[in-house]
């Protein structure tokens, strides 16, 4: 056994985390796309049966009181407000990420005073949200500015009305500072937005520390809601009474069943909803935050680092020296829970890798993505990927 195999196998005899694996259903894939679609949490399949064959089908109407549908949004929020340090009360569930960045960014530039005539977005951001951002400032008046995150400080100014920065990044797993970021977007007067797709669930946020004044996420990444599960928009409790929505629906009314023809926005993050809550999807991600019972947050950033740390040093060891470059920043702090490494023929690389049993995705025109999540990602299958890896590298340059 490689030196690397054995520290290996000690790293994973004692973490701490690794009984959180029998909590999902997996194979003998090394499964390192996370950062994609999180994992099928074990208890999910019979809780959507009972909501399907009893809820829905013995129950019907009768569950959106009986069994909890109506208030669904608002309790799963607070199911995920602790996984990006929040309190309770202000995140509601619903809906794609994309219609929740237009709501922020639209209710974030309403807030702001009228003569600030600037939104500034993350050049580096994934493409939906620069697109929203460009409807939103044109649907505003506004002009559309796009920065580096590392610009963003000195471009603020009094005509910055808001921010939309991404935590990390999709392609490279750069960590944004959000604290300091965050405290100049306020020393400016304007708003701040954050993306949190690529953070929550696998490193501390701090929304409710930082006052962070708007932000969403999805949750079939790292907090393992399923394919297309729905997303969620957090609201600073200080802000809820300002925060006027450019989607006002039927479900944010105070009076929702009033079915009255002019609109008066419910309490609190409530007025972040829009339609009838996706009840389905909604209740399987309900489910599947459930293995996040007795986890913390700052344990599963622990981990986190130290399966990065060893992927890089196994990569190291087993890759001809210049064969990949990491884009992933080699310090804590300036990393996410992924690494993201260059090479001239990356997608063949990935296709080999995946028919080998190592589960990555490939980012044109030539990153290789591997999103650790540290609930079911050992030490071992790290070495293993990166073993795989090099014997791949050798055979497709040879």
């Amino acid at each position: 056994m490689s030196e690397l195999a054995l520290f290996a196998k000690k790293s994973d005899a004692a973490d701490e985390l690794a009984p959180l694996r029998s909590r999902f259903v997996l194979d003998d894939t090394v499964y390192l796309d996370g950062n994609s679609l999180g994992a099928l949490p074990a208890g999910v399949p019979d809780r959507v049966a009972d909501v399907v064959r009893r809820q829905w089908g013995e129950l019907r109407i009768r569950s959106w009181e009986e069994s909890g549908w109506w208030t669904a949004p608002e309790r799963i929020g607070d199911r995920i407000a602790p996984l990006v340090g929040a309190a309770p009360g202000q995140i509601v569930v619903g809906d794609s990420t994309s219609v929740n960045v237009f709501k922020a960014l639209v209710a974030a530039i309403r807030m702001a005073d009228e003569s600030r005539d600037e939104l500034l977005v993350d050049a580096t951001t994934f493409p939906t949200d620069g697109y929203i951002a460009e409807s939103a400032a044109r649907l505003t008046g506004r002009t559309l500015r796009a920065l580096t995150p590392s610009e963003v400080p000195s471009a603020l100014s009094d005509r910055t009305a808001a921010v939309l920065l991404n935590h990390v990044d999709y392609r490279t797993g750069r960590l944004h500072d959000l604290p300091s970021l965050t405290a100049a977007i306020h020393a400016s007067g304007a708003l701040a937005v954050w993306d949190l797709c690529h953070s929550a669930g696998a490193l501390p946020v701090g929304l409710d520390e930082h006052q962070v004044d708007l932000a969403v996420g999805c949750t079939y990444k790292y907090l393992n809601g399923g394919p297309g599960s729905p997303a969620y928009l957090y609201v600073r409790r200080d802000l809820q009474p300002r925060f006027d929505s450019p989607l006002p629906g039927w479900n944010s009314h105070a009076d929702p069943f009033g079915m009255n023809p002019s609109y008066a926005p419910a309490p609190g993050a409530l007025r972040g909803r829009v339609g009838t809550p996706d009840i389905l999807s909604m209740l399987a991600l309900e489910a599947a935050l459930e293995v996040w019972d007795d986890v913390s947050i700052t344990a599963v950033r622990t981990k986190s680092l130290a399966l990065t740390d060893f992927f890089l040093t196994c990569v190291s060891a087993y890759t001809e020296p210049g064969r990949v470059e990491s884009l992933t920043p080699s310090a804590h702090e300036e990393r996410g829970s992924q690494v993201a490494l260059r090479c001239a023929d990356a997608g063949e690389v990935m296709n080999h890798l995946i028919a080998r049993g190592v589960v990555g995705d490939f980012r044109h025109p030539d990153v290789l993505r591997f999103g650790f999540t540290p609930l079911y990602v050992g030490f071992g299958e790290v070495e293993r990927a990166a073993r795989v890896l090099g014997e791949v590298l050798g055979e497709v340059s040879a």
